[in-house]
């Protein structure tokens, strides 16, 4: 394919558009993470941020004593700037305690896992520009609701719709990457999935301000906006397989057909081998490390606006900016990190396997030891932004890790893989604020969020040292399904139909016996 005839290529287009779905997926899913704090009704100062400032201020009052001592100087007493100081009324805030606020913000989850499955073979009948693009559309629609719930268990059973609806989301997506990606260009595009970064990095500091400025119900209302204003391209824009656009060059069909991996054109036609799938040792793997990098991603992400309000006692702006920076740093760790994977594929410089267990490592071993450094940051604000921010960024391995295995090994079946593995892995997402809800229920400690972290390291280094003990990429048998069984009937009648000849035969030397013998005896 000559690439100087195109400056954008309708991959291009798709790669943009998708990375935008998935922003908008995560400003819907994640609004309510920053949102919730000025919805709450906050406390006069947090225990936390009590112990954190007589910890810090040790050392600095005995200086300040000693100096006041010796040189009769009077120094004032300041706050951090950072203070959690609020000027709104309370009327439009909730009195919810730390559980309360946890199953608010794990309803999302409690059915997202419920349509992950569904979601694939959804896509793989409709296409994915029906499912993905509807199921955004939807959320959107819903988003706007969110402002006139009044009451906490209507404002959980709205999040778990929105969560059910958008459940279909992730997996439908594999099925196209399936049908326009090649191998080698497979960890960039991926990385469009990292628009989910993109989306947290706009939505935190975005929601922050519009809450300053408008009121907190603002917030829902602007990103479902957003959310309808981007459905509208994706409409025009874009189609489910190379064939079906009609204004893709032939150059750029020939080039995709050409080099894509399997027969993805009449998949929806071919049964699923449900058995090998759920007996694959290789699929169950790669589920776990992906276990453990969504849990990281999920506390980091999800608990992040919560832990520095409640320990460092900081405001909604600069909880906002400080939640939302590392997801853009994700995203571009991301991008880079796919573009070196598909380097090393391209020139053989490593297999296949070893470049997603490099990217596993990097997004769960490495990802691990950062949240550990988190947890141990204690009253430090400083190296807990650093970790909290180099934590998230190394999580956009993924990209070149769990989600392009699914891919590896079955292209046929991606979105099926994708699905199944999601309606497990999704409960880490809801399981994790649910402990830090227990954990922290009246009880806003270091020590508490210290064991937080803690458990979510744990679950993430220990699923990356179970793939690079047992994961690979290679394609699976199983994913040429339809094949095989027409290769199996071939080699039946090939079995057969030498019997039968054999048959026959038998039956004419026996005929032509027996009218010898009758010859003989007249």
């Amino acid at each position: 394919m000559d690439k100087k005839k195109e400056l954008i290529t309708c991959r291009d287009v798709l790669w943009l558009l998708v990375l935008c779905g998935f922003a908008i997926n995560y400003m819907l899913r994640l609004n309510l993470n920053l949102t919730i704090v000025a919805m709450v009704i906050p406390y006069p100062k947090p225990a936390a941020v009590a112990q954190c400032t007589e910890e810090n201020n040790t050392t600095v009052d005995v200086w300040i004593n000693e100096t006041s001592r010796d040189d009769n100087i009077s120094f004032p007493r300041t706050t951090s700037s950072f203070t959690n100081v609020t000027h709104e009324d309370d009327e439009d805030r909730f009195a919810w305690n730390e559980y309360e606020q946890g199953l608010t913000l794990g309803a999302y989850y409690w059915l997202h896992w419920v349509s992950q499955l569904p979601g694939g073979l959804l896509a793989r009948r409709y296409g994915t520009k029906l499912v993905f693009g509807l199921a955004n559309l939807l959320t959107a629609l819903l988003g706007f609701l969110v402002p006139y719930v009044t009451h906490l268990y209507m404002l959980i059973t709205l999040r778990v719709l929105q969560g059910f609806i958008a459940g279909v989301i992730w997996p439908s997506m594999h099925d196209m990457t399936a049908k326009w990606i090649p191998q080698t260009e497979r960890s960039r595009f991926v990385s469009a999935y990292l628009g989910s970064s993109v989306g947290a990095a706009i939505t935190y500091p975005l929601c922050a301000a519009v809450t300053n400025s408008f009121g907190w119900g603002a917030s829902f209302h602007v990103t479902s906006l957003l959310g309808i204003i981007w459905y509208c391209f994706w409409h025009f824009l874009v189609y489910d397989s190379p064939q079906q656009h009609p204004r893709i060059s032939k150059e750029e069909k020939n080039y995709i057909l050409d080099n894509i991996s399997g027969s993805v054109e009449s998949e929806e036609k071919a049964p699923i081998p449900w058995r090998s799938i759920i007996l694959s040792g290789p699929v169950w793997v790669t589920i776990v490390a992906h276990w453990g990098i969504a849990w990281g991603l999920f506390t980091l992400m999800t608990q992040a606006p919560t832990y520095f309000n409640f320990i460092h006692g900081w405001n909604i702006n600069a909880t906002g900016i400080l939640a939302g920076a590392p997801h853009l740093l994700r995203m571009i760790f991301s991008y880079f990190f796919s573009m070196m994977s598909d380097w090393l594929l391209r020139t053989r410089r490593m297999s296949l396997t070893n470049v997603r267990k490099l990217a596993t490592f990097v997004c769960t071993g490495v990802q691990g030891i950062l949240i550990v450094g988190l947890g141990f940051s204690g009253c430090h604000p400083l190296l807990a932004v650093i970790f909290m921010m180099a934590g998230t960024a190394v999580n956009g391995a993924v990209s070149a890790s769990t989600l392009a295995i699914f891919v590896d090994l079955s292209p046929t079946y991606a979105s099926v893989l994708l699905g199944f593995a999601g309606m497990i892995i999704v409960w880490a997402g809801f399981i994790s604020p649910a402990i830090v809800g227990v954990l922290t229920n009246n009880n806003q400690t270091v020590g508490q969020w210290r064991l937080v972290f803690l458990i979510a390291a744990a679950n993430s280094i220990a699923s990356g040292i179970l793939y690079m003990m047992f994961g690979t990429s290679k394609e699976q048998p199983w994913n040429q399904y339809t094949k095989l069984n027409t290769k199996e009937r071939e080699m039946q009648m090939q079995e057969l139909v030498p019997a039968v000849v054999k048959r026959d035969t038998d039956a004419e030397n026996a005929a032509d016996t027996e009218k010898s013998n009758f010859i003989k005896e007249r």
